[in-house]
């Protein structure tokens, strides 16, 4: 008996892609791989890429060519490139690098194992990208990452135009997945302890627009708040353009629900925002923020921002930080702008030049930090749940601290100890602290424990045992009647 192959994936870029890899991974061990170690060479090293940014390319090809003498070493390691930039790059990929034996796009993740065993079997590269999705991923089986923590996708492919976006051109026109698909996804992980979800998508919120229910997406938030054992549901990302009144009452109504919305701003200009064919404007935008803090006080508002758009002013710059002042952003994912070929803004005039990119990106950094900071402050002397995670504190060996989320998504480091503490913190277990510090990025909680609950995640954790979840399709059940709200609204810990 031969010792079964083994496979190691690289991941790049957004939140799809880590949750693509965690079906590659399902895949492989499907078809007989099993994961290699940390310190051993892969009999097979997958790259699932991505395209957004403009050094993205560059970074591939460096990678690959560290792997081209570890392969001259092993001749029967299988290189394989999956994700966005393979779908836009294509037989690009095997010309510049003879080397690697499988090329596939974001429609074909499924078949990876055949192009891995066809190359095998002919001894030559097989590249496969196909134009549109003929399987939704979720129907393809998964390893997960983590015992407590789950990826569900709602949708993919995205019908925006956004001119500065390489998205829509990869992965397709948006595809949604029926609810009830989508919630016995969320059972199933329940069922193996998962204790919270996050509902994917390149515009959650435009959920339903293929079977014609523009109210879709807040039926699905109250729906799954319905499923016993789920403790937290986040989604992302939405778009402002698709932001409707029904959602925030869904967050605010629905107790699994977390008091957290990372909302892309993208520019605080009107005429930038036209310019990106962002479809709404500033007053536009910070009116939702108005609406989910009536809603939801203790929200925590999350944005993404573009620096150094083609043709940005000084005058639209100072737009965008006055927008991050109103908004009181609790952080922000700030990039300088990249030009991607194939992209409208590509093609634009008034290209900035590098140096006042990055000098408007340090000042709007200053800004951001400064907002994060004193909103954090604020928490200290506050009562947080934190669901343990791991690998998210740094320097938690040398502090001795844990680390973990709170419901708003802040990330919390703590002191395990007190007397509530009476065996190991696991990650996936549930902690109550007060903060002590807060930090731009992060709080400190330097008490005593409150309370610490083991959970099945926990346990899983302990055990090496992770989610592993089949393909899930069952045609075309309606959401019925959402059940009544509760009395007391929101899942934020007061």
């Amino acid at each position: 008996m031969q010792d079964p192959r083994t496979y190691a994936i690289r991941t790049y870029g957004c939140q799809m892609n880590v949750h693509d890899s965690e079906r590659l991974s399902g895949l492989l061990e499907d078809a007989g791989y099993v994961r290699a170690g940390d310190e051993d060479v892969a009999d097979v090293v997958v790259f699932n890429t991505c395209a957004v940014r403009e050094n993205a390319d560059n970074r591939l090809y460096g990678n690959l060519g560290h792997l081209r003498p570890v392969k001259s070493e092993h001749p029967d390691m299988q290189i394989a490139v999956g994700g966005c930039l393979a779908q836009k790059d294509r037989g690009e990929i095997v010309k510049r690098a003879p080397w690697v034996d499988v090329v596939f796009g974001t429609h074909n993740i499924g078949s990876l194992p055949a192009l891995l065993d066809r190359a095998r079997h002919n001894a030559r590269a097989e590249v496969e990208i196909l134009e549109s999705l003929e399987v939704f991923p979720s129907a393809l089986p998964a390893r997960r990452d983590s015992a407590h923590s789950g990826w569900v996708s709602i949708s993919v492919g995205c019908n925006n135009t956004c001119t500065f976006c390489i998205v829509p051109s990869l992965r397709g026109k948006e595809k949604d997945r029926r609810p009830g698909e989508i919630l016995a996804e969320v059972e199933a992980l329940v069922a193996e302890g998962v204790l919270e979800v996050t509902l994917l998508g390149q515009n959650v919120n435009s959920y339903g627009v293929e079977f014609g229910d523009r109210f879709a997406f807040g039926k699905l938030l109250r729906a799954c708040g319905g499923i016993e054992g789920l403790e937290r549901v986040r989604f992302t990302s939405p778009h402002p353009k698709d932001f409707t009144d029904d959602v925030i009452a869904a967050m605010a109504e629905t107790p699994n629900v977390c008091h957290q919305l990372h909302m892309p701003l993208q520019s605080g200009s009107d005429r930038v925002l036209k310019a990106m064919r962002r479809s709404y404007r500033s007053e536009r935008y910070l009116s939702i923020i108005d609406k989910v803090r009536a809603a939801m006080p203790d929200a925590a508002i999350t944005t993404d921002i573009i620096v150094g758009f083609p043709g940005e002013t000084e005058e639209d710059f100072q737009a965008t930080l006055d927008v991050v002042r109103a908004s009181r952003f609790s952080s922000a994912f700030t990039f300088q702008y990249s030009k991607r070929p194939g992209t409208p803004a590509a093609e634009m005039a008034e290209q900035l030049p590098k140096d006042v990119v990055q000098e408007r990106y340090m000042r709007l950094i200053e800004v951001q930090e400064a907002v994060s900071w004193e909103q954090n402050k604020e928490l200290v002397g506050r009562r947080l749940e934190v669901l343990v995670s791991e690998g998210e504190g740094r320097k938690d060996t040398e502090t001795r601290r844990m680390s973990g989320r709170a419901r708003d998504g802040r990330l919390v480091h703590f002191t395990p100890t007190g007397s509530a503490v009476d065996r190991e913190i696991r990650p996936g277990d549930i902690v109550e602290t007060v903060v002590t510090y807060g930090a731009p990025h992060h709080l400190n909680a330097d008490g005593d424990l409150l309370t610490h609950r083991r959970t099945r995640a926990g346990d899983h954790w302990e055990a090496g045992v992770r989610p592993e979840t089949s393909g899930v399709s069952l045609g075309l059940p309606g959401f019925g009647t959402p059940p009544p709200a509760p009395a007391e609204s929101g899942c934020a810990v007061r």
